[in-house]
Protein backbone atom coordinates (compact mmCIF):
# COMPACT_ATOMS: atom_id res chain seq x y z
CA UNK A 1 0.00 0.00 0.00
CA UNK A 2 2.68 2.47 0.64
CA UNK A 3 4.30 1.87 -2.27
CA UNK A 4 1.62 2.59 -4.42
CA UNK A 5 1.12 5.67 -2.37
CA UNK A 6 4.65 7.05 -3.14
CA UNK A 7 4.07 5.83 -6.52
CA UNK A 8 0.83 8.10 -7.21
CA UNK A 9 2.81 10.93 -5.28
CA UNK A 10 6.18 10.50 -8.22
CA UNK A 11 4.08 10.71 -10.88
CA UNK A 12 1.65 13.72 -9.88
CA UNK A 13 5.84 14.95 -9.20
CA UNK A 14 6.95 14.22 -12.69
CA UNK A 15 3.62 15.30 -14.75
CA UNK A 16 4.22 18.47 -12.78
CA UNK A 17 7.81 18.87 -13.84
CA UNK A 18 7.38 17.76 -17.28
CA UNK A 19 4.64 20.35 -17.22
CA UNK A 20 6.41 22.98 -15.81
CA UNK A 21 9.36 22.04 -18.71
CA UNK A 22 11.62 21.34 -15.97
CA UNK A 23 14.74 18.61 -16.01
CA UNK A 24 14.89 16.10 -13.14
CA UNK A 25 18.40 18.53 -12.75
CA UNK A 26 16.40 21.47 -12.89
CA UNK A 27 13.93 20.58 -9.74
CA UNK A 28 16.82 18.92 -8.09
CA UNK A 29 18.98 22.52 -8.15
CA UNK A 30 15.77 24.37 -7.13
CA UNK A 31 15.60 22.01 -3.83
CA UNK A 32 19.41 21.64 -3.06
CA UNK A 33 19.51 17.69 -3.69
CA UNK A 34 20.73 15.48 -6.38
CA UNK A 35 18.94 14.57 -9.75
CA UNK A 36 19.15 10.76 -8.79
CA UNK A 37 17.68 11.63 -5.63
CA UNK A 38 14.47 13.17 -8.10
CA UNK A 39 14.62 10.07 -9.78
CA UNK A 40 13.82 7.83 -7.14
CA UNK A 41 10.97 10.56 -5.87
CA UNK A 42 9.32 10.01 -9.15
CA UNK A 43 9.92 6.47 -9.60
CA UNK A 44 7.84 6.12 -5.88
CA UNK A 45 11.57 4.24 -4.46
CA UNK A 46 11.87 6.83 -1.69
CA UNK A 47 10.38 7.79 1.27
CA UNK A 48 8.99 11.91 1.12
CA UNK A 49 7.59 13.90 3.91
CA UNK A 50 4.82 16.12 3.50
CA UNK A 51 7.31 19.23 4.00
CA UNK A 52 9.08 17.59 1.00
CA UNK A 53 6.12 17.67 -0.99
CA UNK A 54 5.33 21.12 -0.44
CA UNK A 55 8.79 22.17 -1.43
CA UNK A 56 8.59 20.62 -4.76
CA UNK A 57 4.97 21.90 -4.69
CA UNK A 58 6.46 25.62 -4.42
CA UNK A 59 9.63 25.34 -6.85
CA UNK A 60 7.00 23.74 -9.61
CA UNK A 61 4.44 26.72 -8.72
CA UNK A 62 2.18 23.60 -8.42
CA UNK A 63 -0.24 22.31 -5.20
CA UNK A 64 1.24 19.12 -5.56
CA UNK A 65 -0.20 19.27 -1.65
CA UNK A 66 -0.57 22.28 0.75
CA UNK A 67 0.32 22.10 4.35
CA UNK A 68 -2.14 23.58 6.93
CA UNK A 69 -4.95 23.44 4.57
CA UNK A 70 -6.98 21.03 2.35
CA UNK A 71 -5.04 19.16 -0.74
CA UNK A 72 -4.90 20.66 -4.54
CA UNK A 73 -8.25 20.27 -6.38
CA UNK A 74 -9.04 17.77 -8.77
CA UNK A 75 -12.07 17.51 -11.45
CA UNK A 76 -13.80 14.47 -11.88
CA UNK A 77 -15.93 14.58 -15.37
CA UNK A 78 -18.48 12.31 -16.58
CA UNK A 79 -18.62 13.23 -20.46
CA UNK A 80 -20.49 12.56 -22.76
CA UNK A 81 -23.57 14.69 -22.10
CA UNK A 82 -25.96 17.62 -23.48
CA UNK A 83 -25.52 21.02 -22.30
CA UNK A 84 -29.04 23.16 -22.24
CA UNK A 85 -30.66 26.01 -20.65
CA UNK A 86 -28.90 29.38 -20.04
CA UNK A 87 -25.47 30.44 -18.55
CA UNK A 88 -24.71 34.34 -17.45
CA UNK A 89 -20.90 35.12 -18.46
CA UNK A 90 -18.89 36.86 -15.34
CA UNK A 91 -17.04 39.93 -15.33
CA UNK A 92 -13.78 40.17 -16.50
CA UNK A 93 -10.82 38.71 -14.71
CA UNK A 94 -8.27 41.04 -16.64
CA UNK A 95 -10.21 44.03 -15.79
CA UNK A 96 -10.59 43.35 -12.61
CA UNK A 97 -7.13 42.82 -11.61
CA UNK A 98 -6.60 45.85 -13.10
CA UNK A 99 -8.81 47.86 -11.68
CA UNK A 100 -7.48 46.66 -8.29
CA UNK A 101 -4.17 47.60 -8.82
CA UNK A 102 -5.62 51.16 -10.77
CA UNK A 103 -7.26 51.60 -6.30
CA UNK A 104 -4.11 52.23 -5.51
CA UNK A 105 -3.68 56.04 -7.37
CA UNK A 106 -6.91 56.53 -4.75
CA UNK A 107 -6.87 57.34 -1.68
CA UNK A 108 -10.60 57.49 -1.49
CA UNK A 109 -13.21 54.50 -1.12
CA UNK A 110 -13.26 52.52 -3.82
CA UNK A 111 -16.13 50.00 -4.30
CA UNK A 112 -15.95 47.72 -7.22
CA UNK A 113 -19.29 45.59 -8.50
CA UNK A 114 -19.31 41.86 -9.05
CA UNK A 115 -15.71 41.11 -8.58
CA UNK A 116 -14.78 37.98 -9.87
CA UNK A 117 -13.79 35.48 -7.46
CA UNK A 118 -10.87 34.11 -8.41
CA UNK A 119 -7.31 33.11 -7.22
CA UNK A 120 -5.83 35.72 -9.74
CA UNK A 121 -8.41 38.28 -7.54
CA UNK A 122 -6.90 36.32 -4.10
CA UNK A 123 -4.02 36.58 -4.65
CA UNK A 124 -3.49 40.61 -5.25
CA UNK A 125 -6.35 41.18 -2.15
CA UNK A 126 -3.45 39.51 -0.11
CA UNK A 127 -0.92 41.49 -1.61
CA UNK A 128 -2.67 44.72 -0.60
CA UNK A 129 -4.24 43.80 2.45
CA UNK A 130 -0.11 43.07 3.35
CA UNK A 131 0.67 46.17 2.56
CA UNK A 132 -1.93 48.03 5.03
CA UNK A 133 -4.97 48.16 2.20
CA UNK A 134 -7.89 47.23 3.95
CA UNK A 135 -10.65 45.25 1.25
CA UNK A 136 -13.66 43.63 2.47
CA UNK A 137 -16.54 41.91 0.46
CA UNK A 138 -19.98 43.67 0.75
CA UNK A 139 -23.56 42.94 -0.29
CA UNK A 140 -23.36 39.26 0.84
CA UNK A 141 -19.66 38.84 -0.94
CA UNK A 142 -21.00 40.11 -4.95
CA UNK A 143 -19.16 43.76 -4.46
CA UNK A 144 -15.73 44.35 -3.17
CA UNK A 145 -14.98 47.39 -1.26
CA UNK A 146 -11.39 48.60 -0.97
CA UNK A 147 -9.97 51.41 1.72
CA UNK A 148 -6.40 52.60 1.56
CA UNK A 149 -4.09 53.58 4.47
CA UNK A 150 -2.49 57.07 4.44
CA UNK A 151 0.89 55.38 3.74
CA UNK A 152 1.64 52.28 2.48
CA UNK A 153 3.79 49.50 4.18
CA UNK A 154 5.82 48.14 1.14
CA UNK A 155 8.23 47.00 2.99
CA UNK A 156 5.79 44.07 4.85
CA UNK A 157 4.52 43.13 1.21
CA UNK A 158 3.62 39.35 0.98
CA UNK A 159 6.42 38.43 -1.48
CA UNK A 160 5.00 34.64 -1.82
CA UNK A 161 0.94 36.04 -3.08
CA UNK A 162 3.18 38.35 -5.37
CA UNK A 163 4.96 35.64 -6.84
CA UNK A 164 2.17 33.83 -7.87
CA UNK A 165 0.51 36.43 -10.14
CA UNK A 166 1.68 38.36 -13.31
CA UNK A 167 -0.99 41.29 -11.89
CA UNK A 168 2.06 42.68 -10.07
CA UNK A 169 3.63 43.64 -12.49
CA UNK A 170 0.91 46.30 -12.48
CA UNK A 171 1.78 48.18 -9.28
CA UNK A 172 4.63 49.98 -11.01
CA UNK A 173 2.44 51.88 -12.70
CA UNK A 174 0.41 53.65 -9.62
CA UNK A 175 3.09 53.13 -7.25
CA UNK A 176 6.33 54.96 -8.66
CA UNK A 177 3.61 58.24 -7.39
CA UNK A 178 3.65 57.23 -3.70
CA UNK A 179 7.48 56.80 -2.97
CA UNK A 180 11.23 57.22 -4.09
CA UNK A 181 12.64 53.51 -3.75
CA UNK A 182 10.09 50.50 -3.63
CA UNK A 183 10.61 47.00 -4.16
CA UNK A 184 8.34 44.34 -5.65
CA UNK A 185 8.70 40.27 -6.56
CA UNK A 186 8.92 38.97 -9.78
CA UNK A 187 5.99 38.94 -11.57
CA UNK A 188 4.75 34.62 -11.44
CA UNK A 189 1.54 33.44 -13.05
CA UNK A 190 0.79 31.29 -16.00
CA UNK A 191 3.89 29.42 -17.49
CA UNK A 192 3.93 30.76 -21.04
CA UNK A 193 7.52 31.01 -21.60
CA UNK A 194 9.75 33.83 -21.63
CA UNK A 195 7.56 36.98 -21.35
CA UNK A 196 10.15 40.27 -20.65
CA UNK A 197 8.68 42.93 -18.55
CA UNK A 198 11.36 45.13 -20.90
CA UNK A 199 8.37 46.52 -22.80
CA UNK A 200 6.94 47.63 -19.42
CA UNK A 201 10.35 49.76 -18.34
CA UNK A 202 10.71 51.35 -21.92
CA UNK A 203 7.19 53.38 -20.93
CA UNK A 204 7.97 54.25 -17.24
CA UNK A 205 10.80 55.20 -17.40
CA UNK A 206 9.65 58.22 -19.36
CA UNK A 207 8.37 59.07 -15.67
CA UNK A 208 11.56 58.50 -13.89
CA UNK A 209 11.44 55.10 -12.68
CA UNK A 210 14.54 52.21 -13.06
CA UNK A 211 14.37 49.01 -12.15
CA UNK A 212 17.56 46.89 -11.40
CA UNK A 213 16.22 43.19 -10.62
CA UNK A 214 18.53 40.79 -8.63
CA UNK A 215 17.53 37.82 -6.24
CA UNK A 216 14.23 37.51 -7.79
CA UNK A 217 12.98 41.52 -6.59
CA UNK A 218 12.71 44.26 -8.80
CA UNK A 219 14.40 47.05 -6.94
CA UNK A 220 12.79 50.32 -8.11
CA UNK A 221 13.89 53.72 -8.21
CA UNK A 222 11.92 57.16 -9.03
CA UNK A 223 13.18 60.12 -10.32
CA UNK A 224 10.43 62.47 -9.68
CA UNK A 225 12.09 65.32 -11.84
CA UNK A 226 11.61 63.41 -15.06
CA UNK A 227 8.56 63.64 -16.81
CA UNK A 228 7.39 62.40 -20.19
CA UNK A 229 7.93 65.26 -22.64
CA UNK A 230 6.73 63.63 -25.72
CA UNK A 231 4.76 60.52 -26.71
CA UNK A 232 5.19 57.72 -25.35
CA UNK A 233 5.46 54.83 -27.82
CA UNK A 234 5.12 50.95 -26.75
CA UNK A 235 7.30 49.05 -28.16
CA UNK A 236 4.25 46.11 -27.79
CA UNK A 237 0.75 46.60 -27.73
CA UNK A 238 0.17 44.62 -24.55
CA UNK A 239 -2.31 45.13 -22.62
CA UNK A 240 -0.59 45.05 -19.68
CA UNK A 241 1.91 47.32 -20.95
CA UNK A 242 -0.55 50.05 -21.74
CA UNK A 243 -2.37 49.42 -17.92
CA UNK A 244 0.83 50.24 -16.88
CA UNK A 245 1.50 53.42 -18.94
CA UNK A 246 -2.64 53.96 -17.99
CA UNK A 247 -0.89 54.02 -14.57
CA UNK A 248 1.89 56.08 -14.31
CA UNK A 249 -0.10 58.57 -16.77
CA UNK A 250 -3.26 59.41 -14.46
CA UNK A 251 -1.26 61.14 -11.75
CA UNK A 252 1.24 62.82 -13.93
CA UNK A 253 0.63 66.35 -13.50
CA UNK A 254 0.11 67.47 -17.34
CA UNK A 255 -1.19 65.74 -20.67
CA UNK A 256 0.47 62.10 -21.74
CA UNK A 257 0.68 60.74 -25.10
CA UNK A 258 0.74 57.14 -25.27
CA UNK A 259 0.43 55.11 -29.11
CA UNK A 260 0.36 51.77 -30.47
CA UNK A 261 -1.97 51.35 -27.14
CA UNK A 262 -3.49 47.87 -26.81
CA UNK A 263 -7.62 49.21 -27.38
CA UNK A 264 -8.56 45.55 -25.77
CA UNK A 265 -11.83 45.22 -23.21
CA UNK A 266 -9.48 45.52 -20.43
CA UNK A 267 -7.94 48.69 -21.31
CA UNK A 268 -11.34 49.97 -22.20
CA UNK A 269 -12.48 48.77 -18.56
CA UNK A 270 -9.84 50.60 -16.94
CA UNK A 271 -9.61 53.87 -18.96
CA UNK A 272 -13.61 54.35 -17.62
CA UNK A 273 -12.02 53.40 -13.95
CA UNK A 274 -10.09 56.19 -14.72
CA UNK A 275 -12.75 58.48 -16.11
CA UNK A 276 -14.84 57.75 -12.65
CA UNK A 277 -11.44 59.30 -10.72
CA UNK A 278 -11.74 62.57 -12.40
CA UNK A 279 -9.18 61.47 -15.10
CA UNK A 280 -9.81 62.26 -19.29
CA UNK A 281 -8.50 59.74 -21.20
CA UNK A 282 -9.03 60.64 -24.76
CA UNK A 283 -9.00 58.10 -27.72
CA UNK A 284 -10.76 54.99 -25.67
CA UNK A 285 -11.22 52.21 -27.78
CA UNK A 286 -8.29 53.58 -30.41
CA UNK A 287 -4.33 53.09 -30.48
CA UNK A 288 -3.70 56.81 -29.72
CA UNK A 289 -4.91 57.40 -25.90
CA UNK A 290 -4.01 61.23 -24.34
CA UNK A 291 -4.45 61.09 -20.42
CA UNK A 292 -5.02 64.41 -18.68
CA UNK A 293 -3.92 63.21 -15.53
CA UNK A 294 -4.36 64.45 -11.78
CA UNK A 295 -1.53 65.19 -8.92
CA UNK A 296 -3.82 63.79 -6.12
CA UNK A 297 -7.01 61.46 -6.91
CA UNK A 298 -8.97 61.46 -3.32
CA UNK A 299 -12.76 60.52 -3.92
CA UNK A 300 -15.46 57.72 -3.54
CA UNK A 301 -15.72 56.10 -6.33
CA UNK A 302 -18.14 53.25 -7.43
CA UNK A 303 -17.23 51.21 -10.86
CA UNK A 304 -18.74 48.17 -12.15
CA UNK A 305 -16.33 46.24 -14.59
CA UNK A 306 -17.81 44.45 -17.71
CA UNK A 307 -18.10 40.97 -18.56
CA UNK A 308 -15.43 38.54 -19.38
CA UNK A 309 -15.47 37.95 -23.42
CA UNK A 310 -12.58 35.26 -22.81
CA UNK A 311 -14.83 33.19 -20.30
CA UNK A 312 -17.77 34.06 -22.67
CA UNK A 313 -15.48 32.25 -25.61
CA UNK A 314 -15.10 29.23 -23.51
CA UNK A 315 -18.91 29.07 -22.70
CA UNK A 316 -19.60 29.42 -26.21
CA UNK A 317 -16.58 26.62 -27.01
CA UNK A 318 -18.26 24.07 -24.57
CA UNK A 319 -21.48 24.27 -26.74
CA UNK A 320 -20.21 23.59 -29.56
CA UNK A 321 -17.22 20.67 -28.29
CA UNK A 322 -20.30 19.30 -26.72
CA UNK A 323 -23.13 19.54 -29.24
CA UNK A 324 -25.43 21.72 -27.16
CA UNK A 325 -28.06 24.31 -27.31
CA UNK A 326 -27.63 27.29 -25.13
CA UNK A 327 -27.73 30.66 -24.52
CA UNK A 328 -24.80 32.00 -23.36
CA UNK A 329 -26.32 35.57 -21.97
CA UNK A 330 -24.24 38.76 -21.48
CA UNK A 331 -21.79 38.69 -23.82
CA UNK A 332 -19.39 41.37 -24.54
CA UNK A 333 -19.96 41.27 -28.51
CA UNK A 334 -17.30 43.52 -29.85
CA UNK A 335 -14.67 42.02 -28.14
CA UNK A 336 -16.12 38.82 -29.45
CA UNK A 337 -16.96 39.38 -33.58
CA UNK A 338 -13.88 38.68 -35.17
CA UNK A 339 -14.37 35.00 -33.10
CA UNK A 340 -17.85 35.00 -33.94
CA UNK A 341 -17.43 35.86 -37.72
CA UNK A 342 -14.94 32.46 -37.93
CA UNK A 343 -17.01 30.26 -36.17
CA UNK A 344 -20.15 31.16 -38.61
CA UNK A 345 -17.68 30.03 -41.40
CA UNK A 346 -17.13 27.09 -39.69
CA UNK A 347 -20.58 26.07 -39.94
CA UNK A 348 -21.65 27.27 -36.25
CA UNK A 349 -25.21 27.78 -35.55
CA UNK A 350 -26.05 30.72 -33.73
CA UNK A 351 -28.31 33.70 -33.06
CA UNK A 352 -27.50 37.11 -31.21
CA UNK A 353 -30.18 39.55 -29.34
CA UNK A 354 -29.87 43.16 -29.82
CA UNK A 355 -27.51 45.07 -28.09
CA UNK A 356 -27.64 46.22 -24.65
CA UNK A 357 -25.85 48.14 -22.32
CA UNK A 358 -23.17 47.02 -19.60
CA UNK A 359 -23.90 47.91 -15.95
CA UNK A 360 -20.41 50.23 -16.35
CA UNK A 361 -22.87 52.46 -19.60
CA UNK A 362 -20.33 51.68 -22.27
CA UNK A 363 -19.61 48.37 -23.23
CA UNK A 364 -22.37 46.57 -25.42
CA UNK A 365 -23.23 43.17 -24.77
CA UNK A 366 -26.24 40.66 -26.26
CA UNK A 367 -27.48 37.09 -25.58
CA UNK A 368 -25.97 34.56 -28.26
CA UNK A 369 -27.65 30.89 -28.60
CA UNK A 370 -25.43 28.10 -29.96
CA UNK A 371 -27.02 24.85 -31.55
CA UNK A 372 -25.74 21.58 -32.37
CA UNK A 373 -23.95 22.14 -36.00
CA UNK A 374 -21.99 20.37 -38.88
CA UNK A 375 -18.35 21.90 -38.72
CA UNK A 376 -16.07 22.35 -41.33
CA UNK A 377 -12.12 23.54 -40.52
CA UNK A 378 -11.32 27.12 -41.91
CA UNK A 379 -9.78 27.90 -44.84
CA UNK A 380 -7.52 30.15 -43.49
CA UNK A 381 -5.54 29.88 -40.04
CA UNK A 382 -6.35 30.56 -36.74
CA UNK A 383 -3.92 33.48 -35.75
CA UNK A 384 -4.66 36.40 -33.00
CA UNK A 385 -4.19 39.68 -33.56
CA UNK A 386 -4.23 42.57 -31.28
CA UNK A 387 -7.99 44.14 -31.21
CA UNK A 388 -10.02 44.13 -33.25
CA UNK A 389 -8.57 41.08 -34.32
CA UNK A 390 -8.79 37.59 -32.71
CA UNK A 391 -8.29 37.36 -29.34
CA UNK A 392 -4.94 35.79 -28.29
CA UNK A 393 -6.79 34.34 -25.65
CA UNK A 394 -9.24 32.84 -27.31
CA UNK A 395 -6.63 31.32 -29.87
CA UNK A 396 -6.14 28.10 -27.18
CA UNK A 397 -10.59 27.31 -27.83
CA UNK A 398 -10.57 27.22 -31.34
CA UNK A 399 -8.15 23.81 -30.75
CA UNK A 400 -11.02 22.07 -28.99
CA UNK A 401 -13.65 23.97 -31.93
CA UNK A 402 -11.33 22.87 -34.82
CA UNK A 403 -10.96 19.33 -33.76
CA UNK A 404 -14.24 18.76 -33.72
CA UNK A 405 -14.76 20.03 -37.24
CA UNK A 406 -14.14 17.95 -40.31
CA UNK A 407 -10.71 18.77 -42.39
CA UNK A 408 -7.41 20.05 -41.12
CA UNK A 409 -6.99 23.39 -39.23
CA UNK A 410 -3.72 25.53 -38.77
CA UNK A 411 -3.76 27.19 -35.54
CA UNK A 412 -0.63 29.71 -34.76
CA UNK A 413 -0.10 31.33 -31.78
CA UNK A 414 2.39 33.53 -32.00
CA UNK A 415 2.30 35.51 -29.24
CA UNK A 416 3.80 33.18 -26.19
CA UNK A 417 6.82 30.64 -26.24
CA UNK A 418 5.15 28.03 -25.24
CA UNK A 419 0.87 27.68 -25.31
CA UNK A 420 0.62 25.83 -28.01
CA UNK A 421 2.53 22.99 -26.87
CA UNK A 422 -0.01 22.30 -23.99
CA UNK A 423 -2.51 22.16 -26.76
CA UNK A 424 -1.15 18.74 -27.73
CA UNK A 425 -2.37 17.67 -24.18
CA UNK A 426 -5.48 17.21 -26.30
CA UNK A 427 -4.15 14.25 -27.92
CA UNK A 428 -4.48 12.22 -24.47
CA UNK A 429 -8.05 12.32 -25.05
CA UNK A 430 -8.27 11.11 -28.63
CA UNK A 431 -7.21 14.71 -30.27
CA UNK A 432 -4.90 14.36 -33.39
CA UNK A 433 -2.96 17.51 -33.07
CA UNK A 434 0.58 17.92 -34.85
CA UNK A 435 3.18 20.34 -33.02
CA UNK A 436 4.93 21.65 -35.82
CA UNK A 437 6.95 24.22 -34.46
CA UNK A 438 6.37 25.72 -30.51
CA UNK A 439 4.27 28.28 -31.96
CA UNK A 440 1.79 26.20 -34.68
CA UNK A 441 -0.78 22.90 -34.19
CA UNK A 442 -1.84 21.60 -36.95
CA UNK A 443 -5.67 20.04 -36.05
CA UNK A 444 -7.21 17.48 -37.55
CA UNK A 445 -10.93 16.66 -37.25
CA UNK A 446 -13.73 15.83 -36.37
CA UNK A 447 -12.66 13.52 -33.37
CA UNK A 448 -13.57 11.06 -31.19
CA UNK A 449 -12.80 12.29 -28.03
CA UNK A 450 -11.79 9.36 -25.38
CA UNK A 451 -12.12 9.88 -21.71
CA UNK A 452 -8.44 10.07 -19.88
CA UNK A 453 -6.69 10.72 -16.64
CA UNK A 454 -3.92 13.91 -16.73
CA UNK A 455 -2.85 16.45 -14.57
CA UNK A 456 -3.65 20.25 -15.53
CA UNK A 457 -1.51 22.10 -17.97
CA UNK A 458 0.04 25.20 -16.29
CA UNK A 459 -1.70 27.72 -18.54
CA UNK A 460 -4.85 28.63 -17.80
CA UNK A 461 -6.93 28.79 -21.82
CA UNK A 462 -5.14 25.55 -22.81
CA UNK A 463 -6.10 23.87 -19.15
CA UNK A 464 -10.27 24.95 -19.63
CA UNK A 465 -9.53 23.63 -23.28
CA UNK A 466 -8.73 20.19 -21.50
CA UNK A 467 -11.57 20.45 -19.64
CA UNK A 468 -14.06 20.86 -22.21
CA UNK A 469 -12.56 18.08 -23.98
CA UNK A 470 -13.22 15.79 -21.10
CA UNK A 471 -16.68 16.85 -21.03
CA UNK A 472 -17.38 15.73 -25.07
CA UNK A 473 -15.97 12.12 -24.47
CA UNK A 474 -17.43 9.25 -23.41
CA UNK A 475 -16.59 7.92 -19.63
CA UNK A 476 -14.94 9.29 -16.64
CA UNK A 477 -11.79 11.69 -17.11
CA UNK A 478 -10.27 13.00 -14.41
CA UNK A 479 -8.23 16.46 -14.42
CA UNK A 480 -5.46 17.36 -11.77
CA UNK A 481 -4.57 19.95 -9.70
CA UNK A 482 -6.88 22.89 -11.14
CA UNK A 483 -5.88 25.78 -9.38
CA UNK A 484 -4.67 27.50 -12.54
CA UNK A 485 -8.36 26.96 -13.70
CA UNK A 486 -9.28 28.68 -10.31
CA UNK A 487 -6.92 31.58 -11.00
CA UNK A 488 -9.13 33.03 -14.35
CA UNK A 489 -12.41 31.33 -13.76
CA UNK A 490 -15.31 31.62 -10.68
CA UNK A 491 -16.75 28.34 -10.02
CA UNK A 492 -16.23 27.04 -13.22
CA UNK A 493 -17.16 23.42 -12.61
CA UNK A 494 -20.53 24.72 -10.71
CA UNK A 495 -21.65 26.87 -13.54
CA UNK A 496 -21.36 24.15 -16.02
CA UNK A 497 -23.10 21.91 -13.50
CA UNK A 498 -26.15 23.99 -13.61
CA UNK A 499 -26.60 23.82 -17.44
CA UNK A 500 -26.01 19.59 -17.79
CA UNK A 501 -22.37 19.11 -17.25
CA UNK A 502 -21.50 16.57 -14.68
CA UNK A 503 -18.43 17.60 -12.88
CA UNK A 504 -17.76 16.51 -9.39
CA UNK A 505 -14.85 18.44 -7.48
CA UNK A 506 -12.68 16.24 -4.76
CA UNK A 507 -9.28 16.15 -3.46
CA UNK A 508 -6.98 13.88 -2.08
CA UNK A 509 -3.73 13.05 -0.68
Amino acid sequence: MEDDYLARIGKLIRDARQHRGWTQSQLAEALATSQSAVNRIERGNQNISLEMIARIGEALDSEIVSLGYAGPMHLRVVGGRRLSGSIDVKTSKNACVALLCGSLLNKGRTVLRRVARIEEVFRLLEVLNSIGVRTRWINEGVDLEILPPAELDLDAIDADAARRTRSIIMFLGPLLHRTDRFTLPYAGGCDLGTRTIEPHMIALRRFGLEIAATDGLYHAQVDHEVRPDRPIVLTERGDTVTENALLAAARHDGTTVIRNASSNYMVQDLCFFLEALGVRVEGVGTTTLTVHGVPEIDVDVDYSPSEDPVEAMSLLAAAVVTESELTIRRVPIEFLEIELAVLEEMGVDCDRTAEYSADNGRTRLVDLTVRPSKLEAPIDKIHPMPFPGLNIDNVPFFAAIAASAHGQTLIHDWVYDNRAIYLTDLNRLGGRLQLLDPHRVLVEGPTRWRAAEMMCPPALRPAVVVLLAMMAAEGTSVLRNVYVINRGYEELAERLNSVGAQIEIFRDI
